[in-house]
């Protein structure tokens, strides 16, 4: 039996302080897609894999600020309460940290503002040490970032959250807001997999042959 945090009267859950602080900080929105993968070409997999991204609609603190501004006041304000919130959408999704075993995240700023400033939300420990924390992990965190329109795919690639080399790990679960990013907005995704790609099988850097350009020699002949 788990045990659940019942508040008493008059007071509020850790998970809805949380919440209530998120939405106080300015996100409009919370998304989680997941999705559970049971076959890929003409292979069933022995076992299913889940994979689930979350992802956050924050107002941009930034926008209208010059490209000299101090972006470390509001990243340490705003980074770890979406480093929560993500990560609380993510293990409840995918049942537990325990089976998280590859992760990444991404961020997307709209028109009216930097890629710096969707940088900030996820490149600095005040995001990346708290997910990586979180999910129970060791490696840093595959990643992307981009300016846009609202409604653009966001691809967000992961690896293993142990140990970044391990290729069959890596793995990509895209996801698109019809209504967001706002040019005042920024998206900020985390993912996670309950395991590899279907059917890896390319090998791994334990198992790679020393390969240099000298194989081309043969190949262009």
């Amino acid at each position: 039996m788990s045990d659940t945090l019942i508040p008493a009267a008059g007071e509020t859950s850790p998970a809805t302080a949380v919440d209530d602080l998120a939405r106080a900080l300015g996100v409009r929105k919370i998304t989680v897609l997941t999705e559970e993968i049971l076959r890929d070409g003409s292979g069933a997999l022995a076992a299913s894999v889940t994979r689930a991204a979350a992802a956050a609609v924050v107002r941009n603190p930034w926008v209208g600020s010059g490209v000299s501004a101090d972006l470390a006041p509001e990243t340490e304000r705003l980074a770890p309460v979406l480093a929560k919130i993500l990560t609380d959408r993510l293990t409840a999704a995918l049942g537990g940290a325990g089976e998280v075993e590859a992760f990444g995240k991404s961020a997307v700023v709209g028109l009216r503002g930097e890629v710096e400033h969707a940088a900030a939300l996820i490149h600095t420990p005040f995001f990346g040490n708290l997910v990586r924390e979180f999910l129970e992990g060791t490696s840093i965190l595959s990643f992307s970032d981009d300016r846009a329109e609202p409604g653009i795919s966001i691809a967000v690639p992961m690896w293993h959250k142990e140990a970044a080399s391990t290729r069959s790990h890596y793995q990509t679960i895209t996801l698109s807001l019809s209504d967001a990013p706002h040019p005042d907005e920024i998206v900020v995704v985390a993912a996670a997999s309950t395991g590899s790609r279907p059917h890896p099988r390319i090998g791994d850097r334990t198992t790679d042959r020393p390969v240099t350009a000298q194989i081309l020699e043969g190949i262009l002949q």
